[in-house]
């Protein structure tokens, strides 16, 4: 029992919140432990209660995810949200994850995704769907980098074109093999521009850079 995820689910349309919890509730390790209809029951629910994830609807009444998001991050205890929407536009994406989601799903494929979403993102992972993921990197690839110091002190300038790319690849979870096929370059090149972009930007790790990234509005 304890071993489970346990999981919240907030949308103002009770059927999609049936929906999901019919689809989580084939899965043993993991448990819906409550829902709510709009914002302020998400907040007073966590006020007493606990889940590991909170599945959360944008547009909600009373308060909507874009707040409740933004209240959880005051809070001490906060869970891992995984946001769903009925828009996918690129903005939107990253908003919500520079206010603290760890996931996005677009509500049309919300019964495809959401076991995996829930997965993911218990394991300390970030989750898109693919027609997600090629939406921003669409976007992402092509704009220009400031040209300034990060907040960290260093010189966005010393990246070159390509370590920029690879990073901005790093911070939305793309993998090794994923970002080599994107660029037509080996595995063991794109290994090389992950090593010398966390020499550069002083990390340890795919974490660090994408937190990185995200700080400094690379992506």
């Amino acid at each position: 029992m304890g071993d489970k995820i346990t999981v919240h689910i907030a949308d103002d349309h009770q059927i999609l919140i049936d929906g999901i919890i019919a689809v989580l509730n084939f899965e043993k390790d993991i448990e819906v432990v409550g829902y709510s209809l709009n914002g302020i029951q998400v907040l007073e629910w966590f006020d007493a209660n606990n889940a590991d994830i909170l599945i959360l609807d944008i547009n909600m009444p009373q308060l909507d995810g874009i707040e409740v998001l933004k209240k959880f991050n005051s809070k001490e205890k906060r869970p891992k949200v995984i946001v769903l929407s009925s828009y996918d536009d690129v903005k939107l994406v990253k908003e919500v994850l520079q206010i603290g989601a760890q996931g996005f799903v677009p509500k049309k494929s919300a019964g495809e995704h959401i076991v995996n979403a829930v997965k993911k993102v218990a394991n300390d992972e970030q989750y898109f769907t693919d027609d997600i993921k090629e939406k921003m990197m669409q976007t992402l690839l092509n704009r220009p980098v400031k040209d300034n110091v990060s907040q960290d002190g260093v010189l966005l300038t010393s990246l070159t074109k390509r370590e920029i790319q690879v990073l901005k690849l790093v911070a939305q979870q793309y993998s090794t093999r994923e970002i080599a096929e994107e660029f037509h370059i080996s595995e063991s090149t794109v290994e090389t521009h992950r090593k010398n972009l966390m020499k550069k930007v002083k990390v340890k790790n795919s974490v660090g850079l994408a937190i990185f990234a995200l700080k400094n509005e690379v992506i």
